[in-house]
């Protein structure tokens, strides 16, 4: 069958090895330079260079200018949440691309996914959530329930405030390492950005890894613990 979209275009740029470790370096959230993107991959820059170039005109990354640099991120939430299902499904068939190493734990318990926490800690406040009543599936979709709105306002988010985007509210979002779905989508973009805010959190650098102070243990365990 040759209708719909071209997944085999989009498969490739993603499959060429140089290309999946700069996509991989932007799950970070942070937007790149190219100096730093070729570094990632291990490629020269006139080769990262042209990387982009086909990155950008297959719609998987965007770029922006701040003064004489030029930074590149994903381009949406949607590529992001492709790449971590992708990762998932090479964890999952046991395709990894080194052996566990001494940060390997931590990148388990938590981590940023493009702009979300994931990790162990990621689908266990996704977990206490569902439990609780908080968020629940409409079909394909996951809302956040009347409770659920009242908690986050209790947590100290103001959804109206949230910026307006096509990412929706809520998303599903499968973990690599878990194999189960954490909490992505404007919400969950929010929820991290208030652990970030408070203090509870922080981000290793050079890393996706996010580190909990012990406060910030205390009162995760406090807000997700078990129903």
């Amino acid at each position: 069958m040759r209708d719909g979209p071209d997944i085999a275009r989009v498969a490739a740029l993603i499959g060429d090895p140089a290309r999946a470790n700069i996509l991989t370096a932007l799950m970070s959230g942070k937007a790149l330079t190219l100096s730093e993107l070729a570094g990632e991959a291990g490629v020269t820059l006139p080769t990262a260079s042209g990387h982009m170039a086909k990155l950008a005109e297959g719609g998987l990354v965007g770029t922006r200018k701040q003064g004489r640099h030029k930074y590149f991120a994903l381009a949406s939430d949607d590529v992001a949440h492709v790449l971590e299902a992708l990762m998932g499904l090479a964890a999952g068939t046991g395709q990894l691309r080194h052996r566990p190493g001494p940060r390997d734990p931590e990148m388990r318990k938590a981590r940023v996914c493009y702009n979300h926490l994931a990790g162990d800690m990621g689908t266990q406040m996704y977990d206490s959530l569902m439990a609780r009543g908080m968020l629940r599936h409409a079909g394909k979709a996951l809302e956040l329930t009347d409770e659920g709105r009242a908690f986050v306002a209790a947590f100290g988010i103001d959804l109206d405030a949230l910026p307006r985007s096509r990412a929706p509210l809520c998303r599903d979002c499968l973990d690599w390492s878990e194999r189960r779905a954490h909490l992505a989508g404007r919400l969950g973009r929010a929820m991290l950005g208030h652990m970030e805010a408070s203090g509870w959190v922080s981000r290793v650098k050079g890393s996706r890894i996010l580190r909990f102070s012990a406060r910030g243990d205390a009162a995760f365990r406090e807000a997700f613990g078990p129903a």
